[in-house]
């Protein structure tokens, strides 16, 4: 197993090419291309044409290179590009097309933007933010960090020095959390939080103690609440429920996701659905409505729950994590907060009192039967790595981007819950890289063991009804 201190050489890769630093300029919109000398383990190597998107040093390499470089090796693929799509697949052998090694023909910035094109896997899709363009050739060629192709072929990539990249095929992807702090890659992130729910064991953790908007993984206490209704028969699972006027003024707002209308009907599942999965604002209102009669009596649920579950930090002002407006004549603009230790907490009780949750947020997506729409999860890592439960994303201007992630974990005698928290990211992209990281570091850590600080354990009593109360209503939720 890899030390810390022999993770070092990925974290000057990944901190080089992803440009964890500072930029120079405050504002950008330009693709640099540039080239590296692409080395393996195995003596191969080439050239390699790459781009600079956006910042200095945030640097994307041309797939079809490294398809090339890593041609002879254990970790060839071989590789299938169209305008919009991306087919890599691990341990096929790559078919050249003759754009390889051929650095750019003009120093001028290509005209192409950063999105997320179908990436496909062993056949399997994934999210990767890529850059596709047409080479001069004609031929399309697709543009990747170093970070998420390590992560996709399971290899250790170091810089030796400047300009050159050296992938170890036969040493595995490793990260070291720790290190990356040091190096700064964490500024750019409000908090972090690695853990063991069902422990209460923490890996890692990053400003965990201070509290930060926390956008629209607040519904995690909405469905919290749900669940604790269900559990104790104030609610139905199949319980339709009216749509009043509020519910649908939100769906109509610039802030709605599923459209409703007034005095129309949806089932309590659905509306759990709705919550968790796309992230729908309204349907959240909608549980907090029926619930508790009003949202604003809803909110009182929310704070009481957190100081009986211990979460010192936490403070709710609306049942989606929107940002809540004061009536004062000149308004205060407010956010949920909570800071990623509370969060654990919160988590680790709800993974603990309703462990089929999950049964809900490992969905990719699901059917809406009452209005008749499809509605897909918002959470990217679930494409990407198997063990991943949930559990919920979140995003406003001033939270930033958010993504709770469970993972599912066995250590031979019992199942866990392991969970990554990260707060306050610049979009979405580096949501899923930071978090794609951190989880892949939950399972090293859990599987290999480490030095672990203190355990942070779930507060409030565990009610032990709950788990016979939802294991039914819940595996619905799967079935359909």
């Amino acid at each position: 197993m890899k030390t810390i201190s022999q993770k070092i050489s990925f974290l000057i890769l990944f901190v080089f090419l992803t440009g964890c630093i500072m930029p120079v300029k405050a504002d950008a919109a330009y693709e640099i291309p540039g080239s590296a000398l692409v080395q393996t383990d195995t003596g191969a190597g080439c050239a390699a044409k790459t781009l600079d998107y956006g910042y200095e040093n945030n640097t994307y390499l041309s797939l079809r290179d490294i398809a090339m470089a890593l041609r002879d090796t254990d970790k060839s693929f071989s590789l299938e590009i169209t305008k919009n799509t991306v087919s890599l697949n691990p341990g096929n052998t790559y078919v050249p097309v003759g754009t390889e090694s051929v650095l750019w023909e003009s120093s001028e910035n290509p005209d192409i933007s950063l999105r997320r094109n179908e990436f496909k896997v062993s056949g399997e899709t994934m999210f990767y933010y890529t850059l596709i363009m047409k080479l001069p050739s004609g031929a399309y060629d697709c543009f990747i960090t170093a970070a998420d192709l390590a992560m996709i072929l399971d290899v250790d990539i170091t810089v030796p020095e400047a300009g050159i990249v050296q992938i170890n095929t036969r040493e595995p992807f490793g990260i070291s959390p720790a290190a990356l702090e040091q190096a700064g890659y964490f500024y750019g992130v409000n908090s972090v939080l690695v853990g063991d729910a069902t422990t209460g064991e923490l890996y890692y953790q990053y400003q965990s103690d201070v509290p930060y908007p926390i956008a629209s993984t607040s519904k995690l206490m909405t469905c919290l609440l749900t669940m604790d209704a269900i559990a104790a028969g104030q609610i139905g699972f199949e319980e339709a429920v009216t749509v009043s006027d509020a519910a649908r003024a939100l769906s109509a707002s610039a802030d709605g996701v599923i459209a409703l209308e007034a005095g129309g009907q949806i089932t309590v599942r659905e509306l759990l659905l709705g919550t968790l999965l796309p992230s729908s604002n309204e349907c959240a209102l909608c549980l907090a409505e029926r619930i508790a009669g009003s949202e604003e009596a809803f909110v009182r649920m929310m704070n009481q729950k957190a100081l009986d579950l211990g979460l010192s930090q936490a403070v709710f002002y609306n049942s989606n994590g929107l940002p809540s407006y004061t009536e004062d004549p000149i308004p205060a603009k407010r956010q949920n907060r909570m800071s990623a230790e509370d969060m654990f907490r919160l988590v680790s009780y709800l993974l603990k009192v309703y462990p089929q949750v999950t049964d809900i947020t490992s969905l990719e997506e699901a059917t809406l039967e009452s209005l008749d729409i499809e509605v897909r999860n918002s959470n990217p890592l679930l494409r990407n790595l198997p063990q991943v439960t949930g559990l919920k994303t979140g995003t406003t201007n001033k939270a930033g981007a958010c993504l709770v992630t469970s993972l599912a974990a066995d250590d031979g005698i019992r199942q866990h819950d392991l969970v990554v928290i990260v707060l306050g990211t610049e979009d979405s992209i580096e949501r899923g890289r930071v978090s794609g990281l951190l989880a892949r570091y939950a399972l090293y850590a859990f599987q290999t063991g480490t030095e672990k600080p203190e355990a942070v354990p779930a507060s409030g009593n565990l009610p032990t009804h709950a788990e016979a109360a939802v294991d039914l209503i819940l595996r619905t939720a799967r079935k359909r």
